[in-house]
């Protein structure tokens, strides 16, 4: 929950519901998560001075909406998936990793020593808590720069190159600059076309709609304010190319 004007200018000060979503994505080649969401080790991470993530951004979770429960309940384990994308370290993308022992860790190489030895006020300013990260996550990272890269269609312009997730070329994943380092995105191929997960490039469609960006405020957190426009604008070219845009924090009732 978060005062709606900091997603969206002038949109008010009535708290509104940000889901923080993720997804299951399977290709020819396997089954892939894209970030996990909250889970219930955000609370034993929230602690001490990290108490303050969820007394600025509050958390409302139900054990039972945790990923992990939600795939049990479709017949999933960890053990089923070959990968986990985490499109940025903030706390709400991965808490559930915990959650996956198995499955290899894809990130940004440049997103991942971004936190590296960071604590504290420092670590909190990145929405970043240091206890979600599995002990062994260093043995089980790979990198996005080490996959290969493809040429992308020319219908997805200003978006030139992604890396494929799987060898499949059904999940292409592009870096998506602004809100944090080493943020990603992906296209991600269906039958009936491309769509894009945008992961936080934008917090409400509005925003690549019609160009309309954030609280000023938000950039207190954001990495950088230059390169979050130029990326609204890349999702604002999609979207009227007809590219359907898919945002994590969007409002239930706004959902593609």
């Amino acid at each position: 929950m978060h005062p709606a004007c900091m997603a969206l200018k002038g949109a008010g000060l009535e708290s509104r519901c940000f889901p923080s979503r993720a997804w299951l994505i399977e290709t020819s080649r396997g089954l892939h998560l894209w970030d996990t969401g909250y889970a219930t080790h955000f609370k034993d991470a929230a602690r001490g001075i990290y108490r303050l993530y969820p007394l600025v951004t509050p958390v409302h979770l139900d054990a039972q909406a945790a990923l992990v429960e939600q795939l049990r309940r479709e017949g999933l384990h960890g053990r089923d998936l070959q990968s986990i994308v985490i499109s940025h370290f903030h706390a709400d993308h991965m808490a559930g990793l915990k959650d996956f022992p198995t499955p290899r860790i894809v990130c940004s190489g440049e997103a991942w020593d971004s936190v590296q030895g960071l604590s504290g006020l420092r670590a909190l300013r990145r929405a970043f808590l240091p206890g979600l990260v599995p002990a062994d996550t260093q043995s089980r990272l790979q990198f996005v720069e080490s996959l290969p890269q493809r040429a992308l269609p020319a219908e997805l312009s200003p978006f030139a190159l992604g890396a494929d997730l799987d060898g499949s070329g059904e999940v292409l994943i592009v870096p998506l600059p602004g809100h944090a380092i080493g943020h990603l995105g992906a296209f991600v191929r269906l039958e009936q076309g491309w769509l894009l997960i945008a992961s936080d490039a934008a917090w409400a469609k509005e925003s690549y709609e019609a160009l309309r960006g954030p609280s000023e405020l938000s950039f207190l957190i954001q990495h950088r304010r230059s390169a979050y426009y130029r990326t609204l604008h890349s999702l604002h070219a999609l979207h009227a190319r007809g590219i359907p845009v898919m945002l994590t924090h969007e409002a239930p009732e706004q959902a593609p």
